[in-house]
């Protein structure tokens, strides 16, 4: 039985090795459980739909995007909370990831504070399902 009694994870996307790093460190320290992957393909294949906790994903990145992965996640009925980052401050793009359904898109460079407000809102929404 996974996902009762279990420590909600944020599960990690991004291509660059050092954001992966710096972000897993900072959460951790946090108190989150972390788990990172390079890319949407190494998380699609390894990601436990019962285990419960939020999607944090790049908006750019090699091969499949966040919002491909995002995509992907819905056509397999998946239901995870999304939070994107992104190194483009497009306010329009950011309406559209919100449309698709993300808990807050966050322009890179972002602080802790404002990570913790999304991963707040995120987690809160994983506890009504």
């Amino acid at each position: 039985m996974t996902g009762l009694n279990q420590q909600p994870v944020v599960f990690l996307v991004d291509d660059d090795a050092s954001i992966r790093t710096a972000m897993r460190r900072g959460l951790v320290a946090a108190g989150f459980a972390v788990r990172t992957f390079e890319s949407a393909d190494t998380f699609l294949a390894a990601h436990d739909p019962d285990m419960p906790g939020c999607l944090v994903t790049d908006v750019a990145m090699p091969g499949m995007s966040g919002p491909e992965l995002h995509q992907q996640l819905i056509l397999s009925k998946q239901t995870i909370a999304i939070i994107y980052i992104t190194a483009r401050a497009d306010q329009t793009l950011r309406r559209q990831l919100l449309q698709l359904g993300a808990v807050e898109c966050l322009f890179k460079p972002f602080s802790e504070q404002q990570l913790r407000v999304a991963l707040d809102a995120a987690l809160q929404s994983t506890r009504g399902h």
